[in-house]
C-alpha cells in the first residue's frame, strides 16, 4: 500500500493532516474513544497494539500535531478486497467539520492500490450519526450503500443493541 501522506486540508479553518497511526498514538486514540460516549471502548493496550499492527488499514487526523480523530480498520480475512472499519471517532472540539468522512475517504484511497474496493462496518440501529457518516462517505467515494442484519443482540453479554452490517460497494456490484 502507498503511505498515507500528510495531506493538509484547510476548509475547517485549521490545517488537518492525515497519517497512519503509530503506537505512541494509542493513548490519545483511547481518550477520544472514551470521550465519545458512544463507542464500545477497548483497553488502552488494544489501541496501542492496533496502532502498531493495523496501521496500514487505519488513519489518524492531526491539527497542529495533536491527534483529533481516528479510524481503525482491517482487511477482512475472508474478503481481503474489503476494509472492515472497526471504530471512527473525532474529538468533541472538532466535530461537525467533516473530519470523520474525510478520514474514511483518505483511508479508502490509501487502501485502494492494494486491492481494496469496498468498505464494511457495523452500526447499531439507533446510531443515526454513524449511518449518515457512512452514507456520506459512500456518496463521496461513488460507492453503493446498503444494509443487512448482522449480529443479533443475544450474541452480546450486556444490553448491547444488535449490529447491522453496512456495505459500501462498487456501483457495478449492484447490477
Amino acid at each position: 500500500m502507498n503511505p498515507i501522506e500528510n495531506t493538509p486540508e484547510t476548509d475547517t479553518g485549521n490545517t488537518v493532516a492525515f497519517r497512519r497511526p503509530r503506537a505512541r498514538d494509542g493513548k490519545r486514540i483511547w481518550e477520544i474513544a472514551r470521550d465519545s460516549r458512544v463507542l464500545d471502548v477497548n483497553s488502552p493496550y488494544a489501541y496501542v497494539l492496533w496502532s502498531q499492527d493495523f496501521s496500514e488499514t487505519s488513519i489518524v487526523a492531526e491539527i497542529d500535531g495533536d491527534v483529533v480523530g481516528f479510524v481503525t480498520g482491517y482487511r477482512r480475512p475472508t474478503a481481503p478486497d474489503t476494509l472492515m472499519v472497526w471504530q471512527v471517532a473525532v474529538d468533541d472540539a472538532q466535530r461537525g467539520k467533516k473530519i470523520a468522512r474525510r478520514m474514511l475517504c483518505e483511508l479508502f484511497e490509501h487502501c485502494a492500490p492494494a486491492g481494496v474496493v469496498a468498505i464494511n462496518t457495523t452500526i447499531s440501529p439507533d446510531n443515526e450519526a454513524s449511518q449518515r457518516l457512512f452514507a456520506g462517505a459512500a456518496r463521496a467515494l461513488g460507492l453503493r450503500f446498503t444494509r443487512e442484519p448482522f449480529f443479533s443482540a443475544d450474541l452480546f453479554l450486556d444490553s448491547h443493541q444488535p449490529e447491522d452490517l453496512y456495505l459500501l460497494t462498487p456501483a457495478a456490484a449492484a447490477e
